[in-house]
């Protein structure tokens, strides 16, 4: 390592230990997910209370209970059916190998409130969910020219303000947990095509959705919304199936019309609807109940879309698209209790409809480890391995766009300086090593490898090494 990528490092870390000591004195929210230590920063993770068995309170799923420092705090307010997260997400990466060595750190701080409405007021079945985050720092991946897979997922789309609303609303438990009805202003991502353990990573690839199923924009993902209604129906305990109406908006991840603070909430931008359809089955298998989650989604949408065009060409726009996915995770040794604590397969694969985004398809694998240490149960390794292919529509435009030297059309915002050339496919592994700390503190080590960095031939390849932390206070 040369000593500009040394001199480079130290000074992120120094900013880095500054955040973290700051996160630890005002500890920022975090909206981590409702298990133990598998970190997400994500909020309430919706996905994790499909696979709930039913209980006695008309069939709810629990409120969120994370590992915390201060866990008091929710053990007294739990009597009164309520509880708060507050946490603080950080993530550090920097560049070791390509075309520069630099390095940047990023982070989240949020709060969420989850209220059980039978515990306070006697109304069954029924439960309300609110999450406000901050976020700070910058991205380092395009300073190796990467913009389709951001090394650090918690950047970006939080509006760069003090406070961004997330989401609020409220669902409804019926039939002894058959039946599941959320309406408010909240993403789709929450739920379909959503998997709890995706954030075990620090690329955006997967955490917190497969990048894959986000690039239409009428498909929303966390930390911004939309309105909707969604009704989940189990008719057996281990099949559901899931539905929902998604009004879609104009700008959603734009810093305009007050969609930066999140608070733009009136209907003066929504432009169409979105529908998809998740069928899910989980499995216990064999003696030791390995759990299993396997997931197969649709989304139509009526969005109209600007289609990839040759410059010579008259710019057409399209009505209207679709989206596949599959989707599953499975235990395949069990080394401890927990529904985690063992080794888990994790898959993934998106398609999109090449016309009009940049993304045709998705394929990520990933495995994670827990409890493989008895000495430290709470540890756990992960590897994940993406691949991305770029539309043929779009890398023939930007063959031509290059051949006469106009702007390369493409990245995650439209003409983008970071698209130097023709894109075609990307593929990128991520190795990490979460380590509990501490109750409610982990830190991960995190390195990442990029080959055909944002899909381009012409971009060296790079390596990354850095670290995620996460501040759970109650």
């Amino acid at each position: 390592m040369s000593s500009s990528t040394r001199a480079a490092l130290r000074s992120a870390w120094r900013v880095h230990r500054q955040a973290l000591l700051t996160a630890g004195a005002v500890i920022a929210l975090g909206s981590g997910p409702a298990f133990a230590q598998l970190d997400s920063g994500s909020g309430l993770v919706a996905s994790s209370k499909i696979s709930h068995v039913p209980g006695p309170d008309f069939g709810m799923a629990p409120l969120p209970a994370p590992e915390a420092l201060v866990p008091q705090v929710n053990q007294y307010l739990s009597q009164y059916g309520a509880a708060v997260l507050l946490d603080n997400v950080n993530e550090f990466d920097g560049i070791i190998s390509g075309p520069h060595q630099e390095s940047g750190n990023a982070g989240q701080y949020g709060l969420e409130y989850d209220q059980d409405w039978y515990k306070l007021a006697g109304i069954p079945g029924l439960e309300t969910h609110a999450i406000a985050v901050g976020r700070y720092g910058i991205n380092v991946g395009p300073n190796f020219g990467d913009t389709l897979d951001q090394t650090q997922e918690i950047y970006g789309a939080g509006g760069n303000v003090a406070i961004h609303l997330v989401f609020f609303y409220a669902e409804e438990t019926l039939a002894h947990g058959r039946v599941n009805l959320a309406a408010g202003r909240f993403p789709m991502e929450n739920d379909f095509d959503s998997n709890p353990l995706n954030c075990n990573f620090m690329n955006n690839s997967l955490c917190g959705n497969a990048k894959g199923i986000t690039d239409n924009s009428a498909n929303v993902s966390y930390p911004d919304a939309q309105w909707a209604i969604r009704p989940r129906i189990r008719p057996i305990p281990s099949v559901y199936v899931q539905t929902g109406i998604y009004f879609t908006e104009d700008n959603t991840y734009s810093a305009t019309n007050g969609y930066r603070s999140g608070f733009h909430i009136d209907g003066s931008h929504i432009d169409g609807e979105a529908f998809p359809v998740e069928v899910g089955y989980e499995p216990k298998i064999g003696r030791d109940a390995m759990p299993g989650h396997y997931k197969l989604g649709f989304m139509y949408e009526n969005n109209a879309h600007a289609t990839w065009e040759l410059p010579t060409a008259t710019p057409e726009v399209r009505k209207g698209g679709s989206q596949e996915w599959v989707q599953f995770d499975q235990m395949l040794v069990r080394q401890g209790p927990g529904a985690t604590d063992g080794i888990i397969l994790i898959g993934n694969y998106n398609h999109n409809d090449p016309r009009y985004s940049e993304r045709a398809d998705q394929f990520n694998i990933a495995a994670i480890d827990r409890d493989f240490w008895k000495a430290r149960p709470l540890d756990t390794i992960g590897v994940l391995f993406n691949y991305q292919t770029v539309s043929a529509q779009l890398s023939k435009v930007q063959s031509e766009e290059e051949e006469f030297g106009l702007p390369i059309s493409g990245g995650d915002f439209g003409t983008f300086a970071g698209a130097q050339g023709v894109q075609n496919h990307v593929f990128n592994v991520e190795l990490n090593y979460q380590i509990h700390v501490f109750r409610g503190v982990t830190f991960a080590p995190d390195f990442q490898y990029f080959i055909r960095p944002n899909g381009q031939a012409n971009l060296p390849d790079a390596a990354l090494i850095g670290f995620k932390t996460h501040i759970q206070l109650f």
